[in-house]
């Protein structure tokens, strides 16, 4: 197997699922190379109330054939952030694979990265990538030319699986799909939009309206800010 290096923006306020589900699927590529990237080599607070170590910086990494955007609650701190997104625009420029997490896509959006493609992110959010001319489409997985997004947090295992097929083969994606023993069996049938039902898509509209109560508002201004229209 050809090596292969995998580029994770780690930033604060970052679901940590979104980064690690991917990681942990796409560091057995088999010959592969993962990185956590951010200004510093300090502990990045994630939004589970604990930190990730990063494992190198913006200035130690400027390409890789993998760049990964995570999403969370700071990704609009990462667009107004200009060392974030210089350093999100030139890995991306050259990477074999561009790509995101949940919300992360808003991130790419921003940079340039998705203007004339088709792209997903977390159900909530889905409608502002076509802020930043993106095609959004509503998919677990999107794959369009060298850009693929996945949809919110938990899909960032399914995208991992469906790169890993691209890139290795359906026969090696299986093997560690088995080695993972990813077969999953929800408790519960909620996870979309349809299948929770309207009073529970309703109490949470209601609980993000608490949490943040201007994000569509910010995510416009963002937007603005950055030469969209």
């Amino acid at each position: 197997m050809s090596p292969i290096s995998i580029a994770f923006l780690l930033f604060p306020g970052v679901t940590q699922l979104d980064l690690t589900g991917p990681a942990q699927v796409l560091s057995r590529l088999g010959e592969a190379k993962v990185d956590l990237v951010w200004k510093s080599r300090d502990p990045v607070m994630t939004d589970a109330g604990f930190a990730i170590m990063p494992t190198t910086t913006f200035d130690e990494i400027k390409e890789a054939d993998i760049l990964c955007i995570p999403g969370g609650v700071g990704v609009t701190s990462v667009m107004m952030d200009e060392d974030a997104m210089a350093w999100v625009r030139g890995v991306g420029s050259t990477a074999r694979w561009v790509t995101s997490v949940c919300t992360g896509s808003l991130i790419l959006g921003a940079a340039g990265l998705l203007k004339g493609y088709k792209a997903t992110s977390h159900w909530a959010w889905h409608d502002n990538l076509s802020l930043f001319g993106a095609e959004p489409v509503k998919a677990r997985t999107v794959f369009d030319r060298n850009r693929v997004t996945g949809g919110g947090v938990t899909a960032g295992i399914d995208f991992a699986f469906a790169l890993m097929a691209k890139i290795r083969g359906e026969e090696h994606a299986k093997m560690i799909q088995l080695a993972l023993e990813y077969d999953p069996a929800p408790p519960l049938d909620s996870g979309s939009p349809e299948k929770a039902g309207e009073a529970i898509v309703a109490a949470y509209a209601e609980r993000m309206a608490a949490l943040a109560p201007n994000r569509g508002a910010e995510m416009q201004d963002a937007a603005a800010q950055l030469g969209f229209s």
